[in-house]
């Protein structure tokens, strides 16, 4: 039975062989000669350094492989984004990974309302069409800061066949009301976006911070 690159690598994530996104510590430092020389000290092997357990390591090993078929389109692999759209609206599920450390910050995110038309709190669908106001998955990277109707926000430009049209949709990311924790106490989950990563405003300021253009963002759903 063969398997496709996304199970090969779903396997390893899965019985723990994790890595980080960023490139110098996925691979082993090649020792440049002999370790028998006497003239030469070996280079040791670069560390592998775990991810926080609190990501789903599928969906860690998911935005690794999005991260190396995109690494050209990147400027910043200092922290990346996911955002881990398995995970009900009620349950912080976007992420702040620091590729160096494997240590993360955890925060609310909404979906579209196109993406959960009944309001449940769970996504139900991704969508890439223009006017559906749904979340769209697969890779982005960030682009310009601008002042935006929730204030200071991000563009993102979609990587993926699947979020192709993130510019022409005007999906960023941004602060909003329904996203803010006391909508969350109030309803149980959090409202809609039309597309949008929108995440309370506390939260918005450490992204703006640290996830700023050039970085990598990545949204999934886990089947």
């Amino acid at each position: 039975m063969s398997l496709s690159r996304r199970q090969i690598i779903e396997a390893g994530a899965a019985t723990g062989a994790l890595a980080l996104l960023n490139a110098p510590l996925l691979a082993a430092i090649a020792d440049p000669a002999p370790r028998s020389h006497p003239d030469r000290v070996p280079v040791p092997a670069a560390p592998r350094v775990a991810v926080d357990p609190s990501i789903d390591p599928r969906m860690v090993a998911r935005a690794r492989a999005a991260f190396d078929r995109h690494r050209s389109a990147l400027t910043h692999i200092d922290v990346v984004g996911i955002a881990d759209f398995t995970k009900p609206s009620n349950e912080s599920r976007f992420y702040l990974l620091d590729t160096n450390s494997g240590r993360v910050t955890r925060h609310l995110v909404a979906h579209g309302r196109g993406s959960d038309p009944a309001h449940t709190g769970f996504l139900q669908r991704f969508s890439n069409q223009v006017h559906s106001e749904a979340s769209s998955d697969g890779a982005y990277v960030i682009g310009d800061y601008y002042p935006g109707r929730y204030g200071r926000s991000m563009r993102v430009r979609g990587l993926d066949y699947s979020n192709s049209n993130a510019e022409s949709r005007a999906i960023v990311v941004h602060s909003a009301w329904y996203a803010e924790p006391g909508v969350l106490a109030g309803n149980g989950r959090l409202g809609r976006s039309e597309g949008c990563f929108a995440l309370p405003h506390t939260s918005l300021q450490e992204v703006l911070a640290r996830l700023g253009p050039g970085h990598f963002l990545y949204a999934d759903r886990l089947s």
